[in-house]
């Protein structure tokens, strides 16, 4: 009899060890898959934030002057000297910042991919360069997928790089000044933010 009481009790710790060792193996696996899950977001939203975000590289003040032939808009939603919201992050500081409208223009506008004239690293979808800043393009506007020359300095390297356009539009684009919401630059005569891009001041 106590051969017997003392070989089930011998299999309960064993059955018991068993199920203890299998609990920590599944609480392992989890875990695994919770920390491979957390790094999978992690990349994800570095990659976001790299995609909002313009290269370093971007010159943000420019001289204000404009190509030739760009039409200023008589009656723009933001007039000349109002102020708004910038509401897109092309750059580090940009958005919610408040802006002062120093230009309105209606011209096609496009997003490219291009490679620097340097030979560096090829820039995707930097946000915007106008039909103006195109060389010989005649006036119809492009396609996606058509390639072309820039005659723009917003980033380094970018005058003179050929480039291929990933979207078009037909819109009011504005030139602004506005103050850096990160390091307090002062940014002049920013060339491009697209209407869509901007929201009125709450008053």
């Amino acid at each position: 009899m106590n051969m017997k009481k003392w070989m089930f009790s011998l299999m309960v710790i064993l059955f018991a060890t068993v199920l203890a060792a299998c609990g920590t193996d599944q609480e392992n696996e989890q875990d695994k898959e919770n920390a491979d899950t957390n790094q999978q977001q992690e990349e994800k939203n570095q990659e976001n934030d790299s995609n909002d975000t313009e290269d370093k590289d971007m010159k943000h003040s420019s001289s204000g002057e404009v190509p030739d032939g760009l039409k200023e808009v008589e009656n723009p939603k933001f007039p000349v000297d109002s102020k708004a919201i910038i509401e897109a992050s092309h750059m580090e500081g940009m958005k919610g910042a408040e802006a002062t409208i120093k230009g309105a223009y209606d011209t096609t506008i496009y997003s490219v991919t291009y490679t620097p004239t340097d030979g560096g690293e090829k820039v995707k979808n930097h946000k915007w360069v106008i039909h103006e800043e195109l060389k010989d393009v005649g006036e119809e506007p492009l396609k996606p997928g058509d390639e072309v020359t820039i005659q723009a300095s917003h980033m380094k390297d970018m005058d003179g790089a050929t480039a291929t356009i990933d979207s078009v539009e037909q819109t009011t684009v504005y030139m602004v000044d506005y103050t850096s919401t990160t390091t307090d630059e002062e940014v002049t005569n920013h060339k491009w933010v697209t209407e869509d891009e901007l929201s009125s001041v709450e008053k």
